[in-house]
């Protein structure tokens, strides 16, 4: 039997505090490997598990102890699960187009630059360097994000997918910013994204890659797909881009 010391008292108050406060300080599920990243004052984590595969889970906290599920995590919109959204197979199109409506309105302005970008740009730019943005993303939408964040000066220009669903591959997308800035010497274009799907469209044009850590992809989905470099930072990528 021992003595409770003043200090004794006050850890046992604090873990008592938080039992009380935390409705989900264990969270009873396998979640290996995470990351989470902070938007203002939400927290969103996301894990490796398979347990919750196809759709990648996503976790929402406001304190880093209380956690609830948010949403899931889908390579293409075409590819969510009906039962996630409480639809039948009929009206996933539907959805799909209502997103893509409030999209073109307000989505596609709620992000932000990452810091740093700005200026790499411009030291890219003041070193003869020719940057084209090749994206997925609807080529309206990217050129409308583009031009309202100020970067279009950086850039000959933006190439992406077409509102028919075509050129919606990367590897397509890379092929046609290849084609019209008429590039004849692959060797000398580095393909630079935050996702595998950036790697292996790179991959497969003939092209050298550079994975970023400061997207949404992990170092291993990039090295797996075979990324030529890896950039941790903006310093880094920099570097890379200037060698």
């Amino acid at each position: 039997m021992t003595e409770k010391t003043p200090e004794s008292q006050a850890s046992q108050t604090t873990e008592s505090q938080v039992m009380k406060t935390a409705s989900s300080y264990i969270i009873p599920a396998d979640f290996p490997d995470l990351d989470i990243i902070r938007v203002d004052d939400t927290y969103y984590m996301v894990s490796t598990t398979m347990h919750y595969m196809p759709g990648c889970v996503i976790l929402r906290s406001y304190n880093l102890v209380d956690w609830e599920h948010a949403a899931y995590v889908y390579d293409e919109l075409e590819t969510t699960d009906k039962n996630l959204l409480n639809f039948e197979d009929d009206k996933i199109p539907e959805a799909i187009k209502k997103y893509r409506e409030y999209f073109a309105e307000k989505g596609l302005f709620e992000n932000s630059v990452y810091p740093g970008i700005p200026e790499l740009l411009s030291t890219l730019k003041q070193n003869g360097k020719k940057l084209v943005v090749a994206t997925s993303k609807p080529e309206d939408f990217s050129i409308r994000i583009i031009e309202h964040f100020g970067l279009s000066q950086y850039f000959e220009n933006v190439c992406g997918s077409l509102k028919d669903q075509t050129r919606t591959k990367k590897d397509e997308v890379i092929e046609f910013a290849i084609e019209r800035n008429q590039i004849s010497d692959k060797s000398k274009i580095l393909m630079i994204g935050d996702r595998k799907h950036d790697i292996l469209g790179a991959k497969k044009v003939g092209l050298k890659s550079c994975g970023v850590l400061f997207g949404y992809g992990s170092r291993e989905e990039l090295e797996t797909a075979g990324a030529d470099f890896i950039a941790e930072n903006v310093s880094r990528l920099d570097k890379i881009c200037l060698q």
